[in-house]
Parts: C-alpha cells; structure tokens; sequence
C-alpha cells in the first residue's frame, strides 16, 4: 500500500504532463496517467502542479557572524524550508583558521543533529591550508577527504579580510586540487581589499547609516572579482560557481567567460530579482538595516539583467543566502556603524513564492524554468540527481504539490523563519505551497508543518563529471545522470 497522487499535472524541468504519481516508502514507484487507487491513499491533486520539491543550496543556519548568531537554526530554518516547499537544502560548514575541515564538519553536523527536519548537506568553506602551521598539503589532503564524506563543493571568500578571506594563491591551490578531484568551487566574489578601504572612508566621513553599506560594496568590486575567479579557476582546470550574483556588471563578466567555454556558473538570490536600494534603502530610516547583507541590494535597473540571466542560462540556480538575524535585538548590534549590522536576511520560506510570482506569473519564465531554478538545476549542479529533483520512478519521494491559483500575503506575523520582519512585508503573492512530502512522508499541509523534528538525513552528495559543461550546455541531462 502506497500514497498515490491523482488528478494533478507532473511539472519537471524537462516538460508537464497529466500523470498520477505513486509512492512506496520513500521513493517514487510510477508516474503516468490512470494508475489504479486500490490499495493506496489517495491525494487529490486536481487543479495542483506535482513538483519535485525545491532545493535551497545557499543557507547560513545556526552560523555565527558579527558577535551574535543566526537567528534560524537547523529545527527553524529547515521547518521554514520545508513549509515554503523547499525538501532539501546545503549549508556551509566555516572552517576556522587554525582549525581544521573535518573540525568544520564536526562542529556542523553536531548543529543538526537531532534538529534537521528536510535533508541536508553541506559546503566546505575553507579558510586555511596549514592549521598546523605545516604545508599546505595538510589541508589539500583534507579537501579529499571532505569528498570522500559527500562533501563536494568548497567555498572560497574573496570578501571579509581577516576573518574568512583568502589571498588568490591559496584559492588557486585550492581550485587545482579540487579540479583533479571534480568538485565544485562556490566563490563570494568580491574585492574584500578594496570594499575596506571605502568602507574606512565612508566611516571617517561619518557615513554610518545602513544606506551606506550598499554603497561601500560596488558592482565594479563583484566584477572584478567574478572575473579574477572565473580566471584563476580556468587557469587551474576548475568548475567555479558564483554565488549570489547581484547585477549586471558581475554578469557581464560570467557570460563573457560563458561565451568562451570556461567552466562558470552561477546562481542569483530572490532578494536580487525583486528589491533594490531606490525602494528598500533609500536612506531615509534606521529600518534599512533589515536589508543589510551581502552583496548588498542593487540599482533598479539591474533586476531585469538578471531576470534575462535566468531566462538565457547564464544564471543557473535562485537560491536564498537565507541569513536570519532578528532586527529588535541582533541587527541593532549596528545602530551607530553600519559596519557591525549582521549581514543577513531572511527568505528560505519565500523562495518559491517571490520566484512563481514574480517569474511564471508574468511571463518572464516558464513553469518548466522555474522547477529547473528551484530544485533540478541545483540537483544536477551539486551532485544530487536524479535522487533529487525530479518527478521520476526510483527518485526520493521529495514532491511538492503547488497551487498556481493560492493567494497570499506575506508576513512576518505567521511566516516560520524564527525572525521579528519579513523582507517581503505585505506582499500579495499568487501561487503557493499545498502539500508537500519529504521522502514520501507529508510533512507540510495548509501552511504547517505537521513532521516529526530530526528526521532530515544527511545527504552525501557525488562529484562534477569532467564534461559539467560543453559550450553553456550543463543543464542537457547529462550532468550526474
């Protein structure tokens, strides 16, 4: 006996089509049309999409930044997830210098454990080659490692001197080895070196407000840095992924080396696609600190450059940088210096909302497009597919059943995120979440969520095949199939 999912549409990245979907367990037994109801539960679907459910790979749960700490951990952030329809997510694991990757991962596990409520895994964000003061072998032999245990993408910070920052020798070394071993390098691209000097600038011409820290971090500074990583990781044989990529002159760069066969992707957040500083930090109020993360909010007018991005595939993924921290007790740490507001915002519950809204509903991108942005094409990426992302026999039982007709206001006074403020405040959203099952279990229904807290299991993910991409071509089928 099985859960079977009548009378609904199957949306997949490659097409839709009218077909019930049978669940034995946790995986998906059958999809097509007129499989018999005897025996089994029956969901009914009619009028619903019939989705794999999203994959979230950008989240900062449970993580310390600025004297405080993230204010979702991973029972509120993945319960967040999973009633925004998300069933799977990757974190960063920070490696501290001094310390090592499998510390990182220690540490990290040890914040899920028990807690996670959607599957998960994790990026490696290195940081030190030679904790032990030795060769940098120590850390190159432990990136193998961190592959060996599923962990298959590393982040490389070009931003936060100091503190999480590296110099491009040791990102070119890391780039080499994680070339030969067909992982993924994810880079916050930006000039850290130059965006300090400002930043000092601005702070003794007492220019401490929010407004400013948009203002300190220029689109030229994420250029040049997307460029100098897209570079060093051809120079290196490495597959380099851009992470929340905020406008036009950063993607400039990317389809320019997009056009000449480098192995570059990249992904764009929601907040990119829908805020902007004319209509959210305009300078007006201290309310502006709720908008203060990393890359800061844009231009207007880069909106629609990275809305064209998505729909040529220049950008590959919309993801969250889903960084919570409560504005009552926690971005008020900057009241005085916009320097010392954690960086971070909210938005692992609204993802699929802000992108079926403002994206299927008008016209910029299909429904096909949008399963693609929000769970296949981060599957694919990052080495989770076809166990995740997709409606198909054999697959997990992560299903999503969408109402394109379900209206909704977003705020923060019924939302999940274990934050006082939304960044969607007010917003009336067409297109919403009506059940979602997560390894075949219904975990969320009417906007709760109904599972048992600790069942996310950790995901141990598969490595880049060398041909990732041919051309811009990565998202053919061929990746990780």
């Amino acid at each position: 006996m099985g859960t079977l999912i009548k009378n609904g549409k199957v949306v997949n990245a490659t097409g839709s089509v009218d077909a019930d979907v049978l669940i034995e367990g946790s995986t998906i037994k059958e999809v097509r049309a007129g499989i018999d109801a005897a025996g089994h539960t029956v969901v009914d679907a009619k009028g619903l999409y019939v989705m794999p459910g999203g994959i979230d790979v950008h989240t900062h749960l449970d993580m310390p930044f600025g004297g405080t700490v993230s204010a979702d951990d991973y029972k509120t952030g993945t319960q967040a997830a999973a009633v925004g329809g998300t069933t799977a997510l990757i974190d960063f694991a920070l490696q501290s210098k001094g310390h090592t990757m499998r510390e990182a991962l220690t540490t990290w596990l040890a914040k899920s454990k028990g807690k996670a409520c959607v599957d998960y895994s994790l990026h490696m964000a290195v940081t030190d080659l030679a904790p032990s003061g030795g060769s940098d072998d120590e850390g190159l032999d432990e990136m193998d490692a961190m592959v060996a245990e599923g962990i298959t993408s590393f982040k490389l910070f070009m931003a936060y001197p100091n503190v999480l920052m590296i110099d491009d020798g040791l990102m070119f070394k890391v780039m080499q080895r994680a070339a030969k071993l067909n992982a993924l390098c994810c880079i916050h691209a930006e000039n850290g070196s130059a965006i300090d000097i400002v930043v000092a600038q601005m702070i003794a011409e007492g220019k401490t407000a929010p407004h400013y820290h948009a203002l300190s971090r220029s689109t030229k500074a994420e250029a040049e840095a997307t460029h100098r990583s897209i570079a060093l990781a051809d120079m290196a044989g490495a597959t380099v992924y851009i992470v929340h990529l905020s406008n036009e002159d950063a993607l400039r760069e990317l389809r320019h080396a997009q056009e000449r066969g480098v192995r570059a992707l990249a992904e764009t957040c929601t907040q990119y696609l829908v805020l902007s500083i004319e209509d959210q930090m305009p300078g007006k109020s201290w309310e502006e600190a709720k908008y203060v993360f990393t890359p800061p909010l844009r231009e207007k007018k880069n909106q629609e450059k990275l809305w064209e991005g998505l729909e040529d595939r220049s950008l590959s993924v919309v993801s969250t940088d889903h960084c919570p921290f409560r504005f009552a007790d926690q971005k008020a740490l900057g009241k005085d210096d916009f320097r010392k507001i954690p960086n971070g915002g909210p938005g692992i519950e609204n993802r699929l909302q802000i992108l079926y809204h403002y994206g299927v509903n008008s016209g910029k991108i299909s429904v096909e497009r949008f399963v693609e942005l929000a769970s296949a094409a981060p599957a694919k990426i990052f080495g989770m597919y076809p166990k995740k992302g997709v409606i198909a026999a054999g697959s997990d039982a992560d299903i999503l059943l969408w109402d394109p007709k379900a209206e909704y206001t977003i705020t923060a006074a019924t939302q999940t995120m274990n934050t006082d403020y939304s960044m969607f405040e007010g917003w009336k959203v067409k297109g919403n979440v009506a059940k979602v099952f997560s390894r075949g279990d219904l975990i969320v229904d009417g906007g709760k969520y109904i599972g048992t807290v600790g069942r996310g299991e950790f995901l141990k993910r598969k490595t880049l095949p060398s041909d990732v991409m041919e051309g811009n071509t990565m998202l053919s089928g061929a990746v990780h199939a």
